[in-house]
């Protein structure tokens, strides 16, 4: 079986695949100190591995996450490098910049979907990328993500709360609370969906539009732009990285 690690800012997910099905899926909280000892105890993987392919955008855990492969299934692990050659064409102006966990969502919605596309992952930062028509990544947008933003109104105030992030009732806020909730929620549904628009227009294509990533469900209720909604979107696309570039 084939172990698949996304190591975001925020949480880990391991997906354990049997050929192309998700047999097993775990999300835990991304420490940066980990001990090879103390992820094998969380992680809790009871299958026979493989191969390990890692995408992870936390460079601190990667010698702990080598010790982990190493140690416990015998096997060298694959770091996904964005400079790996793949179906997606990098377009991008310092490819060597360019976050691995970009790259691997873009490859994964090219992959899933087809082109042209965009990819949407709402987690600690989002992260909005358009591939085209000739399977080239183009690029696209980071911007803080809501927790973020949620975080910093709370931090850099003396005086508004720190609020659960939810889809309100309406647009204007009866009390504090609930103002700071529709500025944040509606708010930044409009910023997803502006930019969006705003990528169609430069793309001159009518691309699909991927969420992922940990808040997409909820942005997506009230996106007029999101159209499919994939939580296993990262996982996937290293598999099929897996199967297509080092199989």
């Amino acid at each position: 079986m084939l172990l698949a690690i996304d190591i975001g800012n925020t949480s880990t997910k391991f997906g354990v695949f049997e050929n192309a099905v998700l047999v097993a899926r775990q999300t835990l909280p991304t420490i940066p100190t980990l001990s090879a000892d103390e992820i094998y105890n969380l992680a809790e993987i009871k299958q026979t591995i493989h191969a390990v392919v890692i995408s992870s955008v936390v460079s601190e855990l990667k010698e702990a996450y080598r010790e982990f492969s190493n140690t416990y299934f015998d096997l060298e692990p694959f770091f996904v490098k964005t400079a790996a050659n793949s179906n997606l064409k990098i377009n991008y102006l310092l490819p060597e910049t360019l976050g691995v966990d970009r790259f691997v969502a873009a490859f994964a919605a090219l992959e899933k979907y087809g082109k042209p596309c965009i990819v949407c992952d709402f987690g600690t930062a989002t992260t909005i990328d358009a591939v085209n028509s000739k399977s080239e990544y183009l690029g696209g947008i980071i911007t803080p993500g809501m927790d973020t933003m949620r975080e910093s109104l709370f931090t850099n105030t003396s005086a508004l709360p720190l609020i659960k992030l939810r889809r309100p009732e309406t647009v204007i806020g009866n009390s504090t609370v609930a103002s700071i909730q529709s500025g944040i929620y509606f708010g930044y549904v409009a910023l997803v969906d502006g930019l969006i628009e705003r990528m169609k227009t430069e793309l001159g294509e009518q691309p699909k539009v991927v969420a992922t990533g940990g808040l997409a469900k909820l942005i997506a209720e009230s996106s007029k732009q999101i159209e499919i909604l994939d939580d296993n979107l990262m996982l996937d696309g290293l598999r099929l990285f897996y199967e297509k570039h080092l199989r």
